[in-house]
């Protein structure tokens, strides 16, 4: 019985530590838990953490800094030295052997260093800053792309959901058909062919239902995966794929003037060349002088025995006010190497700057054309998806009232199910060219 209570108090104490995932999400719920949980997005947001330190690390170098150390001395074996005898009244030509100082001795000394001057510093302080925007713009791509993904992965899901769905209507439907059409067969009204045609669309149906419902296992474990929770874990989704089609359909902004400044890929590229301008400040400056200054103090104190905690020793305070100038005078040609270099590197990112707006021009074009012809290709397949029914419903009336073949039957129905595969997919294409779009272009709507 003490066991027992020992596992049921271990069973509650794990239950009530363990992670709470969401259970019902829609689309917007799913990217905002994704932007706060997702494993990329969460360290793109330490990253942006490790700029911030970066940049004060920098700051401090320019600030005082106090050290201290203590210094601790026990010759073992005291140095000799050896000075002329007659200093205390020997005779010429002979030495005497002396030891100076003490056995022991102890130092405590406090410094404090001050950058009053450094070209170099003044450019890394305006690094930090660029440093710490590349960061940002790292981030912020992180979070559009990871919430690309979580659109991509919740409408695979719908998909999947909406597949089974359609499936299994189109397996009853089948079912009674060949049902009523065996009980034909035994009047001896129909042939053996239009059972075994039936059969095989059956057949066929019941072989993509099973695949679908495996993918659509796989499609929850990837949308978990990407939102950052347990990739087993139950969830329900509650918006449907055919309300955010319809929300993602193209309008008139689609032919609205993208500006490629806002993007963030011109935004990184136009910081490298930022960070590349810096640089060749930072090489030139290094031909500058340096110049810093110390004041330092302590106490220092001597004896043959280890007294130096007693309140009776004796300590010796000293002090010491200075300053270092360092002046670059001659590298032979290694510090106009360096600028040259980071001269030639900023003339590259210039280039770089250049191309990357072009293709994003270009990008922003194929991406808009990608998703005004989803758009128009969903209203096609609608269309289709509408002529394909009635062509099946006609199809199935004729067969049944004996003036339609089993052939054409099956013909119609198999170009029901294409079209509603097609729409289905469609849909998905509206939806993830309009995630694509806001995602170059830097502009996330909310759903």
């Amino acid at each position: 019985m003490k066991h027992l209570s020992i596992l049921i108090f271990l069973l509650l104490f794990s239950l009530g530590f363990s992670q709470a995932y969401p259970e019902r999400l829609s689309l917007q719920e799913a990217i905002d838990y994704a932007l706060e949980n997702n494993r990329i997005a969460k360290n793109a947001a330490r990253d942006i953490e490790v700029a911030k330190k970066q940049k004060w690390e920098t700051i401090a170098t320019g600030l005082p800094q106090l050290d201290a150390s203590i210094n601790y001395q026990n010759f073992l074996k005291q140095q000799v030295s050896v000075i002329p005898a007659e200093f205390f009244g020997g005779n010429p030509g002979e030495f005497a052997e002396v030891i100076f100082g003490t056995k022991q001795n102890a130092t405590a000394t406090a410094t404090l260093n001050q950058l009053i001057f450094d070209g170099s510093y003044i450019v890394g302080l305006q690094s930090t800053k660029v440093f710490l925007e590349i960061s940002k713009n790292a981030k912020d791509k992180t979070d559009l792309e990871v919430r690309e993904a979580v659109i991509n992965a919740y409408g695979n899901v719908l998909v999947s959901i909406e597949g089974v769905k359609i499936i299994e209507k189109n397996i009853s439907v089948i079912q009674d058909n060949l049902d009523e059409t065996t009980k034909i067969y035994e009047n001896g009204l129909e042939e053996l062919e239009s059972v075994e045609q039936l059969q095989i669309t059956l057949s066929n149906l019941q072989s993509d239902y099973d695949n679908l419902k495996r993918l659509e296992v796989i499609a929850f474990q990837m949308l978990n995966i990407t939102l950052g929770i347990e990739y087993s874990a139950p969830l329900e989704l509650t918006d449907t794929l055919e309300s955010l089609a319809f929300q993602n359909l193209a309008n008139e902004t689609i032919n609205a003037e993208s500006d490629v400044t806002v993007t963030l890929d011109y935004q990184i590229a136009d910081n490298d060349k930022r960070s590349k301008e810096l640089l060749v400040k930072l090489e030139q400056s290094k031909a500058l002088p340096r110049l810093s200054g110390f004041i330092n103090g302590g106490y220092n104190t001597f004896a043959d025995d280890f007294v130096f905690l007693d309140n009776n020793t004796e300590w010796f305070g000293f002090s010491l006010l200075g300053l270092n100038l360092d002046i670059p005078i001659f590298s032979s040609g290694m510090r106009g190497a360096a600028t040259q270099r980071a001269k030639i590197n900023l003339e590259k990112a210039k280039d770089d700057l250049t191309e990357v707006e072009q293709l994003l021009k270009l990008q922003i074009a194929t991406v808009k054309s990608k998703y005004q012809f989803a758009t128009e290709d969903y209203f096609n397949k609608k269309r289709n998806l509408d002529l394909a029914e009635r062509i099946a419903q006609k199809n199935e009336t004729k067969f049944f009232e004996g003036i339609g073949s089993s052939f054409e039957l099956r013909q119609a129905q198999t170009q029901l199910y294409s079209a509603q595969q097609q729409l289905l997919q469609t849909m998905l294409d509206v939806i993830n060219a309009k995630a694509e779009l806001e995602t170059i272009t830097n502009t996330p709507s909310k759903y």
